[in-house]
């Protein structure tokens, strides 16, 4: 995988099983087999060619779906754009010339409603494009989980929240606080809107797969950002790197987990919020 200017690795994103309580809500497994039969296949199919014209969008979807769940849940919002009476998280210092693949989320969401209108909302389009970006980049052989379905997309955002979300740059103790809460590259990655060109891949080994080579770097000391070997100076995300570097199975299983529990984070369902027409703006 590969990094602009605040990008974010791994460490925020398998903390989750450990750190992130299951939140109970009501999601279904089979939301839309009646309403939008094709979904996943229609998802499926316009990740991959996303992927087949830029295979750095897998890591953009992943981390845009991480972005939408840890603002107030996941409800879209983080998709929102702003305009002259409406404040979205575009602009967060977090996402401003960084966060990518919304052109990818409007593709499906246009797909979606010539195949089935009004239907699907955009926030379980992110959740699943997510699930298929890892899963695909992992040439089929990824972490790979069941995603529960029926969240409603939110009609509000918060620029605010989103500038709290954890840095790159944070020491552990940091990012584990905001989990909880929950329950060399500066010169690479100038901040500035021409650097999305300027890359450095976060695991040098197998740039272009979903894999566990990322704990092995940091074994041997090649963690790209201080969040990342900062895992190596805690005994606890020590042994967790140790162990995900020799077992990428278990990693796999629990990445999963992780991403099922972040996918049930704070949702909208039944009559909350709203299914958006338009994945950019508020019906």
């Amino acid at each position: 995988m590969e990094c602009t200017n605040n990008k974010h690795p791994f460490v925020f994103l398998f903390s989750l099983v450990f750190l992130t309580p299951l939140v109970c809500s009501q999601l279904y497994y089979n939301f839309y087999d009646s309403t939008c039969p094709n979904l996943t296949r229609i998802v499926r199919y316009n990740v991959l060619s996303a992927m087949n014209n830029d295979t750095r969008i897998a890591a953009s979807l992943l981390r845009l779906h991480f972005h939408d769940c840890f603002v107030n849940g996941c409800d879209g919002s983080v998709l929102l754009d702003t305009t002259s009476t409406f404040t979205g998280e575009k602009n967060a210092l977090p996402n401003k010339n960084s966060v990518r693949g919304f052109e990818v989320i409007d593709t499906i969401k246009s797909a979606l409603e010539k195949a089935c209108p009004a239907t699907v909302s955009c926030a379980d389009i992110l959740t699943l494009a997510a699930r298929e970006a890892v899963f695909l980049f992992g040439k089929s052989k990824g972490p790979f989980w069941v995603v529960p379905l029926g969240r409603r997309d939110g009609t509000t955002a918060s620029e605010s929240e989103a500038n709290n979300l954890p840095s790159p740059f944070d020491p552990l103790e940091n990012i584990t606080a905001k989990f909880v809460a929950k329950e060399n590259l500066q010169n690479l990655c100038p901040n500035q809107a021409s650097s999305d060109t300027n890359l450095a891949p976060l695991d040098p080994v197998t740039t272009n797969t979903f894999d566990n080579i990322y704990y092995r770097n940091l074994l041997n000391n090649s963690g790209l950002l201080l969040s990342d070997q900062a895992l190596m100076g805690d005994n606890t995300t020590a042994s967790l790197v140790n162990m995900y570097s020799k077992w990428p199975l278990l990693f796999f299983r629990d990445f999963a987990v992780s991403m099922e529990k972040m996918g049930r984070i704070s949702v909208l369902t039944g009559q909350q919020g709203q299914v958006r027409t338009n994945c950019r703006f508020v019906n």
